[in-house]
């Protein structure tokens, strides 16, 4: 039997390093719709709505490109938007210069009804949660074709690609496992806590939210074992993930926006924001975008607003 060393850290705060006089201030934006999932494209940010994508400046939209409902987390690589249409079961890519649809690719959706996935990028490839029975759909950048289908555990459609391979979190069998790109087959698995959901890979480590326990699990890519646990809340439901600076960044929905964990100790370095229900974080060496799409807002974090004592 395995033998895991977990590490329950509590969510005392360490003070921040910036006085609320000379940090600086978030830049709010109102978006119309309902701003949702995000990726970053150089000093921009694309979010889905509706019935479209959009790319957003600091200055407003740029660039708008229309969809059936754009669902799950997207990807920006090889020139390109990556994104799930719900409504056609396809990935559609689109030019991120003009906005200009450039290929539709037939793949499925395994959680269509919802809309909770991510299509990820990685090894030269797109990759997409096809079937719910545990099916991911790998896309050839080159050509736009669906080259492999990569059978896994049911349920799984959260994805993310890092640190060499694939990952893939089935909520269904509370179930992290890696994917090798290199031959399209799972090379190990780790059992998770309750309701996992979306995950990043990096800083070392790959990151999954156990949402029903409103824990963050930090999962050792090489020996498929959870090696620390952190308690942020009562859940961690409807949030987003995201990693840089040595840092995890942690859409949330309760008590806070969103919160900030030292990736080496598991510290939670600070909370930021009030509660403005679920909604979507990408982080950048500039700073930190996040969506609130019951409030219509994005808003931009600039590096060192975070750090802000509460």
């Amino acid at each position: 039997m395995r033998t895991l060393k977990t590490l329950f850290l509590t969510a005392a705060l360490i003070p921040g390093i910036a006085t609320a006089k000379d940090a600086p201030k978030p830049v709010v934006l109102t978006v119309p719709g309902f701003a949702d999932f995000l990726a970053i494209d150089g000093d921009t940010v694309w979010a889905t709505n509706r019935f479209s994508v959009e790319q957003w400046s600091l200055k407003g939209k740029t660039l708008e490109a229309p969809m059936g409902r754009p669902c799950g987390g997207m990807s920006v690589d090889y020139g390109s938007l990556w994104v799930a249409d719900c409504p056609e079961g396809a990935v559609k890519r689109i030019d991120t210069r003009t906005g200009k649809l450039l290929a539709v690719i037939s793949t499925g959706i395994a959680n269509n009804m919802e809309g909770e996935l991510n299509t990820v990028t990685g090894a030269g490839s797109a990759w997409i949660a096809s079937e719910a029975s545990g099916k991911i759909a790998r896309i050839d950048a080159a050509t736009n074709k669906v080259v492999a289908t990569i059978p896994t555990a049911s349920g799984s459609w959260y994805l993310t690609f890092g640190l060499g391979a694939l990952w893939a979190v089935s909520g269904k069998q509370q179930l992290l496992s890696r994917i090798d790109p290199a031959t399209n087959t799972v090379t190990g698995t780790v059992a998770l806590g309750k309701m996992p959901g979306f995950l990043v890979a990096g800083e070392g480590a790959v990151w999954v939210q156990e949402q029903g326990d409103g824990t963050v699990a930090k999962v050792d890519p090489a020996t498929m074992t959870v090696t620390m646990r952190i308690k942020v809340g009562d859940n961690l439901k409807y949030g987003d993930i995201d990693v840089g600076d040595g840092k995890v960044w942690l859409r949330t929905t309760d008590d806070q926006e969103f919160v900030v964990i030292d990736a080496q100790t598991g510290a939670i370095l600070s909370r930021v924001g009030k509660p403005v229900h679920s909604g979507g974080l990408r982080w950048t060496p500039g700073g930190a975008w996040t969506s609130a799409h019951d409030f219509h807002l994005l808003t931009w974090w600039p590096k060192g607003s975070e750090t802000v004592k509460p």
